[in-house]
This record gives C-alpha cells, sequence and structure tokens, in this order.
C-alpha cells in the first residue's frame, strides 16, 4: 500500500484517532496530578508568628505544610521576648499555597555592646549627641568645683567610673560629673582665708 493510500484510509484515521484520544487522557491525568500536588484552589492564612520562639513557630508551619526560613537576627527590641520572632514575610493572615517558605527575622538575646569613646574634658553638649548617637541615655548629672562649667569630669554607670574605650549595652543609662564654673572663685575665697602655722620656737634655756 501506498503512503497516500495509507494516510487517506480507514486505518490510518483510526489509529490517529486512538492517538489523539491517548493524549487527551494524558494530559488530564498530568493536569489532575498537578492540581492535587500544588492544591490547587487550595490556600493556608499565614499565622501570626510574632513572640514565638524559632522552633515552636517551626512546628506550627509544619503542621500547616509550610515551611520556615530564618533570615537574620534584628537588633534587641525590649518590648519582645530575646531570641523571638519580629519579622515575618509574608504576614499573618495572608493566604499561601501549602508549601510555601514563610521568612522571619529574630529577636536579638541582649542589646549589642558600645565602645564608648573619650569623653573626658568634652562640654556636656557635645557629649550629648554622641552618646544619643551611640544609642545611649543620659541619667544623673552632678556638679563638681571647676574651672569650666559643664565640662565632663567624669562618666559613671552604677558608681563605676568608666573611661574610653570600655564598653557599655546599648540603651543603657550613663552618669555624668561635670564642671560647674566656680572654682577659681573657691580658690579666690581659700587664699583669702588661708592662714599661716608657725611651728614654736624651743626656748634658749632647753
Amino acid at each position: 500500500m501506498s503512503i497516500v493510500k495509507f494516510l487517506t484510509s480507514k486505518t490510518f484515521f483510526k489509529h490517529l484517532a486512538i492517538a489523539f484520544g491517548i493524549v487527551v487522557v494524558l494530559v488530564f491525568v498530568l493536569l489532575k496530578f498537578l492540581d492535587i500536588k500544588t492544591n490547587h484552589g487550595e490556600e493556608i492564612p499565614v499565622p501570626d508568628l510574632s513572640k514565638m520562639q524559632v522552633k515552636i513557630a517551626q512546628e506550627k508551619l509544619e503542621e500547616l505544610g509550610l515551611e520556615l526560613i530564618l533570615l537574620d537576627t534584628v537588633d534587641f527590641r525590649n518590648d519582645m521576648p530575646p531570641y523571638s520572632i519580629v519579622e515575618q514575610d509574608p504576614k499573618a493572615e495572608n493566604t499561601v499555597k501549602n508549601g510555601r517558605k514563610i521568612y522571619v527575622k529574630v529577636n536579638a538575646g541582649e542589646y549589642d555592646d558600645v565602645t564608648l569613646p573619650a569623653l573626658k574634658g568634652k562640654t556636656f553638649r557635645q557629649v550629648s549627641a554622641n552618646i544619643k548617637s551611640l544609642g545611649l541615655k543620659e541619667g544623673k548629672i552632678t556638679y563638681k568645683p571647676h574651672l569650666a562649667k559643664d565640662e565632663v569630669l567624669a562618666v559613671t554607670q552604677k558608681g563605676k567610673t568608666l573611661k574610653a574605650g570600655d564598653k557599655v549595652k546599648k540603651n543603657s543609662t550613663l552618669d555624668f560629673v561635670l564642671g560647674d564654673g566656680k572654682e577659681f572663685y573657691d580658690e579666690q575665697t581659700f587664699d583669702k582665708e588661708e592662714t599661716t602655722i608657725e611651728t614654736p620656737v624651743e626656748d634658749a634655756g632647753e
């Protein structure tokens, strides 16, 4: 049988119809499989993971068919428990498909250390701006007789005198001892009131 006759024969069209039917069935089965695999049409509400420890959040997501991915640790926030989740993406109540990754950031365990710069000998105005930029707080201010007014004479924390290079926790409070600008006058007063102590002279007869 020639090719032309075969292509126009009933046998060819019969085989073609069978082949077409097989393709349709295979496509239908494949689409059904993909629907089941991806839970087509089924979406899962993302739970609120805020303030949860990573392990607990991970278990909760796994129960829902979701995956937790830890991105980073953020600077310590005192309004959140240490090592708890502070940010998540997607946000809570968004709907996602099964197997979706939920990205989170975790609170640090405590405040970071800050290296104390040279503060002694500077004016309090200079120092105030400096410590605020470092995330530190101003505490108690006391004055001591000194020639220069508001010059920083000492920096302390909980009674301990600090120096340049010491480490303190971010967000901690520093106390300051400042000059009162009155030492010059106090010295004048002291000079006026100064008395001379004479050494007793021994009697010549003794």
